[in-house]
């Protein structure tokens, strides 16, 4: 079977995908570094800043590995900057919240990126963004 029109252009999608993820990374890694931070221990503090979490709920709604964030968790409890909590709901998945320490990191963090994605969002019209963020949210469900 040969890809459609749409399919090739998907797949071109898919490929420029793979390499903005490795940009965003490395981009991440160089933000965060002042910080004592990688772009990994990034993601895994940006769901807990307003909520409790458990590693699996984080794992989840990021995307990743569940053993791979208990090991990023586990680094970031070492570093003060998580702190294990109770979980009333279950008492072999502790919540995890951030302590003041990584509060303080987190919003240092977000004064930083803060001034880097409005950088890259000049001459990108809202319609445009929300446009590319409907394609790639509609494919991330197909696949899930």
């Amino acid at each position: 079977m040969q890809r459609s029109v749409e399919g090739e252009e998907l797949t071109s999608l898919v490929l420029e995908t793979f390499r903005l993820n490795g940009a965003l990374l490395a981009s991440g890694n160089q933000l965060t570094k002042p910080f004592g931070l990688t772009s990994a221990r990034w993601q895994v503090l940006g769901p807990i800043e307003d909520e409790l979490l458990t590693v699996s709920q984080i794992a989840r709604r990021m995307g990743l590995a569940r053993q791979g964030v208990q090991r990023i968790v586990n680094d970031l409890e070492g570093l003060g900057l998580v702190e294990f909590e109770e979980n009333i709901d279950h008492k072999r998945a502790p919540l995890i919240a951030l302590t003041e320490s990584g509060r303080k990191v987190m919003a240092e963090v977000n004064e930083v990126q803060a001034e880097w994605v409005n950088n890259l969002a000049e001459g990108l019209s809202s319609r445009q963004i929300k446009q590319a963020l409907k394609v790639i949210e509609t494919v991330r469900e197909r696949i899930e």
